[in-house]
């Protein structure tokens, strides 16, 4: 890469000797500080890492340059007391996602974009020594009798962890970075995900507690809309959060966070998604915010919107809101429970009552691209109808989305209950003075 790309990846290239002499100072470090000194950058630790480098370079006889010698330091300190080489890239604010493929291939996102940098680790061996380090204080480990491992960072940063024989290439990691304060309404709409007229729909449907499944592919930006559908709610209300790993940010002073627990060595200990659902349901919750339904928990999560829990959250992977009708049924009869397909249908269009299709485009923005209400069984069909759609122009070749969130006009069967809410939602959000409701006058 040249100097330029290196610069904008937020990568700088180390003479090999100078990281050799990093590596021996490591070491050392590692070897005769207190471990617990090596897990957190306190101003304590900092300076007995600084106290150490200090004797170490006189020591070693070195004489850098003072830029090299605050490289070195860096580098260091980076290594003992942080993450090593990915830390400048966790220190840059643009980059929304880092991916460890093997000890010389780091690939970043950065604005929708993905770009390899010129961050290099030693080997397998130093990238597993990141492994440890992310996964020591959560009192967690990865071998070769259980290869992969989930986790976060103390920042809410969600870290996958995959480990050779299953990674062929080296000890894989991908960081999903959390931002430092959580994205609001605003923020999405000068990103163009969606537009002021959909944020005040979502604000009336969130507040008058309808259920909401936000659907869409991976990194197409489900958790960020959760969490801002989630600031909606109101503040006296009693919140459960429950989540594979904490990403949420909800900011209401009543919110219990729930998270997933694997398994100890002894097989003892495994706490799923599912048995929180279950569990949540005796913490008297006004709503519960599911992160992602994946498994046999959607059948809890819809019989507790059926049961008097109106306004939860949850996501769910699907290409559009038809697949996500056909995802919810398939994730029901992934419950164990021989229930007919029928049945199954008639709880999800009894409990959802909105689904939210977000994407990834093809420029990298995330948008919403539908809003669609779930209105009602039909012999075995699910009749659902869009509430705002994104209309694109035509394609211009440059590969940017363009297009923009619309209302389609037909105001939704279920507005007599934001109107019992206090939301008198007019032609403005909906883009009609008429009385279209449900596809009908």
């Amino acid at each position: 890469m040249n100097e330029s790309t290196s610069e904008q990846n937020g990568a700088e290239t180390m003479p090999q000797e100078m990281f050799r002499v990093q590596q021996w100072m490591v070491e050392q470090m590692i070897a005769e500080l207190p471990k617990e000194d090596t897990w957190h950058r306190t101003p304590d630790s900092t300076r007995l890492v600084t106290d150490r480098f200090v004797d170490l370079y006189r020591r070693a006889g070195l004489s850098y340059s003072e830029e090299d010698q605050k490289k070195l330091f860096g580098g260091v300190v980076d290594e003992v007391l942080g993450y090593g080489p990915v830390q400048q890239l966790l220190d840059d604010p643009e980059i929304s996602e880092i991916m460890i493929n093997g000890p010389n291939k780091v690939w970043v996102e950065r604005g929708g974009r993905v770009s390899l940098t010129d961050v290099r680790f030693d080997s397998d061996d130093h990238v597993m020594r990141l492994a440890e380090r992310i996964l020591g204080p959560l009192g967690r480990t990865v071998d070769r009798s259980q290869p992969r491992a989930d986790a976060r960072l103390p920042d809410g940063s969600r870290v996958n962890i995959i480990i050779p024989p299953c990674s062929i290439d080296g000890p894989s990691i991908t960081i999903r970075k959390f931002p430092e304060s959580p994205l609001t309404a605003d923020d999405l709409i000068g990103f163009g995900t969606f537009t002021e007229q959909a944020a005040e729909f979502l604000r009336a449907c969130v507040n008058g507690a309808l259920n909401i499944v936000v659907s869409g592919g991976t990194g197409s930006g489900k958790t960020t809309v959760l969490n801002v559908l989630s600031s909606y709610i109101p503040d006296h209300e009693r919140i459960v959060t429950i989540e594979d790993a904490a990403e949420l940010q909800l900011l209401q002073p009543h919110v219990v966070r729930l998270e997933t627990s694997p398994a100890l060595p002894d097989g003892t200990g495994r706490m799923d998604i599912r048995e929180l659902v279950i569990n949540s349901l005796r913490m008297r919750p006004d709503r519960i915010v599911i992160g992602e339904c994946r498994g046999g928990e959607a059948l809890d999560m819809l019989q507790a919107m059926n049961t008097g829990h109106d306004g939860s959250l949850t996501t769910v992977h699907a290409n559009n809101p038809r697949d996500c009708v056909t995802r919810l049924e398939t994730l029901c009869l992934m419950a164990g429970l021989d229930l007919p397909a029928h049945i199954i249908r008639q709880q999800i269009v009894s409990a959802v009552d909105l689904i939210v299709q977000q994407s990834r485009m093809r420029d990298g923005s995330r948008k919403i691209l539908q809003m669609t209400e779930v209105q009602r069984l039909e012999g075995d069909a699910v009749v659902l109808q869009d509430i705002f759609l994104y209309q694109a122009p035509p394609f211009t070749g440059e590969g940017e989305a363009a297009g923009r969130l619309e209302p389609t006009g037909i105001r939704p069967n279920f507005l007599p209950r934001l109107e019992e809410a206090g939301f008198k939602l007019g032609g403005r959000v909906f883009g009609t003075t008429g009385f279209l409701v449900g596809g009908r006058r």
